[in-house]
């Protein structure tokens, strides 16, 4: 089990977590803990995977909940001793294309910081300590197009608030583990067909997890502390 890459994938039921958990899971020498709020709803990715003969470790967490989140780090601590890579992908999208930012409920933007930005740190925060025991540890922070501010636009104001915000993250992180071993990236999956991106998204999860399985598995001379889209920087 030493050998082993142990991979933190949040949000893995659906969507792109649940492709890049099953992704991640499929490549040699990776044992992924698929989390998710309601743990039965990561059964369908662990039925398939053993079919193909690969496992996962399935495990409780909600972002949002501090005891969900230290129950998890202690599981870990005690089973693994460390983590190796953080794919922080567990988000929310409530607010509507359509609203205005002068009529968004602020109730709206509360629960869309806390997930998608201070759930994010949460996690962060609580697994770090295991990660640097990692020889080369990685933090994937799924972000959007749509926290760009180079780019920035009207429309969902919450969610594209909470995407600037968890680049702000990347960058601050990234500048803070400078001289370590660690590498913090943001990426980009593009518009997906998934729950949160709607039937009319043009790419599938499976194509969209291209790049956080780029950054989950960079090498020692990676970069950090930047934005990706298909394996490329892209503005902030």
């Amino acid at each position: 089990m030493e050998e082993r890459i142990i991979t933190v994938v949040s949000g893995a039921s659906r969507g792109l977590g649940r492709a890049a958990a099953h992704r991640l899971a499929t490549m040699d020498g990776h044992l992924v803990v698929a989390t998710a709020r309601n743990p039965e709803d990561l059964e369908p990715l662990r039925s398939k995977l053993a079919l193909s003969g690969h496992v996962i470790e399935p495990h409780q967490l909600d972002i949002t909940d501090d005891a969900s989140v230290i129950a998890l780090r202690d599981w870990i601590a005690a089973r693994f001793g460390r983590v190796d890579v953080l794919v922080n992908n567990a988000g929310i999208l409530i607010d509507r294309h359509s609203t205005s930012i002068l009529e968004l409920p602020l109730e709206q933007l509360r629960e869309t910081l806390e997930t998608n930005l201070v759930g994010t740190l949460r996690l962060t925060q609580a697994l770090l300590p295991l990660m640097r025991a990692s020889r080369a540890g990685r933090i994937v922070n799924v972000a959007s197009s749509m926290g760009q501010l180079a780019e920035m636009d009207a429309g969902t104001p919450a969610y594209r608030m909470s995407k600037t915000a968890l680049n702000a993250l990347t960058r601050i992180l990234a500048a803070e583990l400078a001289g370590t071993r660690i590498k913090v990236n943001s990426v980009c999956p593009g518009w997906c067909r998934t729950d949160l991106g709607g039937p009319e998204a043009p790419r599938l999860p499976e194509e969209g997890v291209e790049v956080v399985v780029w950054a989950a598995t960079l090498p020692d001379d990676g970069p950090s502390g930047g934005f990706f889209r298909d394996c490329e920087p892209i503005s902030w």
